[in-house]
């Protein structure tokens, strides 16, 4: 039967005395589908009805045919042949339950995969929602970062056109005055105008159109050489920890004013994070940078870090979402412009790096800047030249063009002090009509941001016409693009003084 017998014939003489416990057992421990068909051949009268024997083994094996004898062959082999027919029927029912099984199996299987696909699907869904959320965020950002550029640097050009006349006066009612009162006066009025002009070289330091100077830097030098003046700077109750710098740190494209000026910058804020005093530590570090997320975050390349941490107060969520923009302070009243940063983030973009922060509130801020690494290595700087700031020729003749009234009478006074012959154009056209009237024109003293024709276009107009003539330009919006494709470098930005605006003429035309 263990080895797949369809049918058990048994006589009953064969089981009057035998121990069906066995045989019991494996009939119970038979599977669903199995029903295992027993033929019994019992005597004439063995009947279930008048056979104890019968009853016994009916009740022990359950699927059991009484066959009495004698019986016709004909009547045993039908028996047979029906016996076996039924468990023929239950082996076709067990390949139907297996099939069921493996097919439910298989729908199992195929639920699952296609679970674990939507399951997959949702999470990319989720995945690619969560970064769409963040792009549009950085848009966001990146656009009103754009958008405060765009004002702020249109507001510094009018302020520093201001701020030239408020000076340009200044200097030359102090030429006119001995009265030790009026002078003093004067005096204030003229570092007032200097202040100005710091705060209007932030702004357009935010909205990058300040003119660089980039060359390869080496900042751990930089760090080190300003050890003493930030210590002066931020005074005794902040403690400077020594920098942790990179051992062959890369050389960074750089100018190396405005990287001081930012160091300090960061220190300065750092410092005034501390309310009771702390530590500050500087370090520098060689990075490769994966492709960003934010707009103040620095392209994918290889870049030179520089990191001031302090233990201050840290900032807020709230805070470090407006952290980049200029005007936005934390600070008391009078107690801070709220440029500093937004200096940061305009210096380091547009120097074609970045700046990140990691901050936490009541912890302290560590502000990350990257910078370019550059390909050339780090020279000494040369001494510049200046030029001899004696009286000019006579009889040279200097065209001053400028849109603003104010500023283009300035500029015409320092330059009549300075012993020029003046000619005034308040256009880019009206210039160039006077440039072609008059061939005895020496020098031009052009400003940059005009309508109509800008200065850039009015300078290559005029150089086609008559290259010799040195052409500089006086800006107080200086976009740092736009004036590389001018024909000359010669600027001097507003607001200016007397002194710088003859050594700058003079060189011109030396």
């Amino acid at each position: 039967m263990r080895e797949g017998a369809g049918l058990a014939v048994l006589v009953d003489d064969v089981l009057r005395s035998a121990d069906l416990g066995e045989l019991s057992s494996w009939i119970a421990d038979q599977p669903s589908w199995s029903d295992f068909p027993f033929l019994i051949l019992t005597q004439r009268g063995g009947s279930v009805e008048r056979n104890p024997l019968a009853q016994r083994l009916s009740s022990a094996l359950g699927n059991v045919g009484f066959l009495e004898r004698p019986f016709h062959p004909t009547t045993l082999v039908s028996s047979v042949r029906t016996a076996l027919r039924g468990r023929s029927r239950q082996y076709e029912a067990r390949e139907r339950i297996e099939e069921i099984r493996r097919a439910e199996a298989q729908l199992e299987r195929r639920v699952f995969e296609r679970t674990e696909e939507l399951e997959a699907a949702n999470r990319q869904l989720a995945t690619q929602i969560a970064e769409r959320e963040k792009a549009e965020t950085a848009l966001r950002q990146a656009q009103r970062l754009e958008a405060v550029g765009q004002l702020t640097s249109g507001v510094a050009h009018d302020f520093n056109n201001l701020l030239t006349v408020i000076l340009g006066n200044v200097e030359q009612l102090q030429k006119r005055t001995d009265d030790p009162g009026v002078k003093r006066r004067l005096s204030m009025m003229a570092e007032a105008s200097r202040r100005g002009a710091q705060l209007t070289a932030q702004m357009l330091a935010f909205s990058r159109r300040q003119k660089l100077e980039p060359r390869a830097v080496d900042l751990n030098d930089t760090v080190r050489s300003m050890r003493d003046l930030l210590q002066s700077t931020i005074g005794g109750s902040v403690h400077i920890l020594e920098p942790d710098l990179a051992d062959d740190l890369w050389p960074a494209m750089i100018d190396p004013t405005q990287i001081e000026l930012v160091i300090l910058n960061l220190a300065i804020n750092a410092r005034d994070a501390m309310d009771v005093g702390g530590t500050l530590k500087i370090s520098t570090a060689n990075v490769t940078t994966p492709e960003p997320e934010l707009p103040e975050q620095p392209p994918a390349g290889e870049h030179v870090v520089v990191s001031v941490c302090d233990n201050g107060s840290g900032m807020t969520d709230a805070v470090l979402a407006r952290a980049f923009e200029p005007f936005f302070t934390t600070k008391a009243v009078g107690k801070g412009s709220g440029l500093g940063l937004s200096q940061v983030f305009g210096l380091a973009k547009q120097s074609g790096g970045g700046v990140t922060i990691d901050t936490i509130a009541g912890e302290g801020t560590t502000i990350h800047l990257y910078l370019p690494r550059a390909d050339v290595h780090p020279v000494a700087e040369q001494e510049p030249v200046h030029a001899s700031q004696t009286a000019p020729s006579d009889n040279m003749v200097v065209l001053v063009v400028d849109d603003d009234d104010a500023v283009r009478e300035v500029t015409a006074g320092i330059l009549n002090d300075l012993g020029y012959l003046i000619i005034e154009a308040g256009s880019g056209g009206a210039a160039l009509e006077v440039f072609e009237a008059r061939v005895d024109i020496s020098a031009v003293i052009l400003d940059f941001a005009m309508p109509g024709m800008n200065g850039a276009e009015v300078a290559r107009a005029m150089q086609r016409s008559r290259p010799a003539v040195p052409i500089l330009f006086a800006t107080g919006y200086a976009d740092a693009e736009a004036l590389a494709t001018a024909t000359d470098d010669r600027v001097v930005h507003k607001p200016f003084k007397a002194g710088e605006l003859g050594a700058k003429l003079a060189l011109a035309v030396a």
